[in-house]
């Protein structure tokens, strides 16, 4: 079943800023476009080098119960540019129904300005299992054992 996101623009948003897309058949992803209010979008935001900050989108979205919308950083941003998301990935829950924000961080050594309608992240949508938590007198072993962060191999 394929879920479908209900998404709905906020009043002061730029309706020509394209609803979140899949670039290419095979993309995971659907990109997300940087909405800026109307004072902004003519300089477009600088990020300075170690800011951060968060991007609208102008969107609110409703997500199916039992799927999550998982926020993350577009690779070329990344690389060229340093900017990531420093909780990555962000998840927006189900019965979430704020604004939909991206936040973004300039890892870079210069800053960087983004313009209204950049592709600024993507969203995947996936299916969310909620555990049941319940307290144990034993764990069974494993061959990792007590190893944590590094431990199975060279760090």
């Amino acid at each position: 079943m394929t879920p479908v996101i209900k998404v709905l623009r906020e009043t002061w948003a730029d309706p020509a800023v394209a609803l979140p897309s899949y670039e290419t058949a095979g993309a995971a992803g659907a990109d997300l476009r940087a909405n800026l209010p109307a004072e902004d979008r003519e300089a477009g935001i600088t990020l300075a080098p170690l800011e951060r900050r968060i991007i609208p989108t102008g969107l609110r979205v409703e997500i199916p119960q039992g799927f999550e919308m998982q926020i993350r950083p577009r690779s070329g941003l990344a690389l060229k540019h340093g900017l990531t998301l420093p909780n990555t990935p962000g998840t927006i829950d189900s019965d979430y129904r704020g604004p939909l924000g991206v936040l973004l961080v300039n890892l870079g050594t210069d800053a960087y300005t983004l313009h209204h309608n950049d592709r600024i992240a993507q969203a995947i949508v996936a299916p969310v299992v909620q555990a049941v938590y319940e307290i144990a007198t034993d764990i069974s072993g494993s061959d990792r054992g007590h190893g944590g962060f590094g431990s199975t191999g060279r760090s």
